[in-house]
């Protein structure tokens, strides 16, 4: 769950707020409904939802998801996963009193541990997920993607830091140069694959 917590805070720290319930939703799916990590993720993807509604000036949407959000947040402590939620409660229940206050700028920073993460924070489990969250969202390539992420498993599993490790994290942390990035990694992983299949023909 920690890897998942922590790729969602960051794609919501980046402005990503659409995207980022997308690095939860798997998770939450699994948990049991009203267990407290269950309410938590259940919350953070309202929370995101606000403020992705409020940036689109869908004002009663921004105050209907505010009320529920705040009432799945209800009763956890802070920090509670490592999450401040103290910093959302004021906000959320302003944007349900008055939505239309709303100012770009005015959404809280999410942090996890102490830290307002940010794509350079990520470790590999959650840049892992950041990678297959934003290939999905901006419309790259989501099996090379998966490719690489195994190959770049392998290589750190082998002790190596080797093209895919490097490629996988430049997709995340430098969206200037994504879509150049992700035409590389597609590359990398059509020639790795090629490769493999000739090694397997070599046998049958």
């Amino acid at each position: 769950m920690r890897a998942h917590l922590r790729a969602g805070v960051a794609i919501y720290n980046e402005g990503r707020y659409h995207a980022a319930h997308d690095a939860w939703e798997d998770h939450w799916l699994d948990l049991e409904t009203g267990t407290d990590d269950e309410r938590l993720l259940h919350g953070l993807i309202q929370f995101t939802a606000v403020v992705h509604h409020a940036h689109e000036e869908n004002w009663s949407g921004a105050a209907g998801l505010s009320e529920s959000a705040a009432e799945y947040l209800s009763g956890l402590p802070s920090p509670y996963r490592g999450v401040d939620l103290d910093s959302l409660r004021p906000f959320l229940d302003r944007m349900a009193d008055d939505p239309e206050s709303f100012e770009p700028g005015d959404a809280p920073s999410l942090s996890h541990e102490g830290i307002a993460l940010d794509f350079e924070d990520l470790g590999v489990d959650a840049t892992a997920i950041a990678a297959r969250v934003l290939a999905e969202e901006d419309g790259y390539d989501v099996a090379a993607v998966e490719r690489a992420i195994e190959y770049a498993r392998a290589e750190i599993d082998a002790g190596e830091s080797g093209e895919f490790t490097g490629l996988v994290f430049s997709f995340v942390r430098d969206p200037d140069h994504r879509p150049i990035v992700a035409q590389r990694l597609g590359e990398h992983v059509s020639r790795r694959e090629h490769r493999e299949s000739d090694v397997e023909g070599l046998f049958d």
